[in-house]
């Protein structure tokens, strides 16, 4: 059975369009997936590469254009000046972490919930009554978000080791562990569709 490590930042718009392919095509296949949140800004930093602010203007119109495209094509709405973007996505994704350790709800709806509330509700996924809200909307219990701090802090830090470690350099990023084959951004997810069919 395939498992996919699966790099991820809530800051990240091209994590939100992918929407939920990653854990359909991992139904397909039987595979299994890790989530890993991780502070896309201090790998950045990491590896000495531009943030979003500061990348040259053609790469942000580049962004922009394509964020638009990627709406249209998925259906998946999106506020591209979102009012609270970027913020600090710790504690949400320290929530995320605590509800995968915990179970009994659905991470990926956690996942959808937080992005909703960024990327088209104006919320603060910093904000502990929405990261609150998000839980209990995906089925876990609202106080993993106090609970779940300490590990999940714990576990975003090492997920930032990780990540350098594997080679990871941006959002969303895939990885098949067991053959260490490597799919970065929603417009590969084609391409590890096929991989895990043993056709490329």
């Amino acid at each position: 059975m395939a498992h996919i490590d699966y790099y991820f930042s809530l800051l990240s718009g091209f994590a939100y369009m992918a929407g939920d392919r990653l854990e359909k095509i991992a139904a397909t296949h039987g595979a299994t997936i890790s989530y890993k949140p991780y502070d896309i800004s201090a790998l950045f930093d990491r590896l000495g590469a531009q943030k979003p602010a500061d990348r040259p203007e053609g790469r942000k119109v580049y962004r922009t254009q394509e964020l638009t495209r990627l709406s249209k094509k998925t259906g998946l709405p999106l506020k591209l000046n979102a009012k609270f973007w970027p913020t600090n996505a710790a504690p949400a994704s320290y929530a995320i972490i605590a509800a995968a350790q915990a179970g009994g709800g659905d991470v990926p709806a956690l996942i959808a919930g937080l992005n909703r509330a960024m990327w088209v509700d104006d919320q603060d996924i910093a904000d502990d009554a929405v990261i609150t809200a998000a839980l209990k909307g995906a089925g876990f219990d609202p106080m993993l978000s106090m609970s779940g701090m300490l590990k999940g802090a714990e576990t975003f830090t090492r997920n930032l080791e990780d990540a350098f470690v594997a080679g990871v350099f941006g959002s969303p990023f895939y990885i098949v562990r067991d053959t260490d084959e490597r799919f970065w951004g929603q417009s590969s997810l084609e391409d590890l569709d096929l991989h895990l069919a043993g056709k490329l």
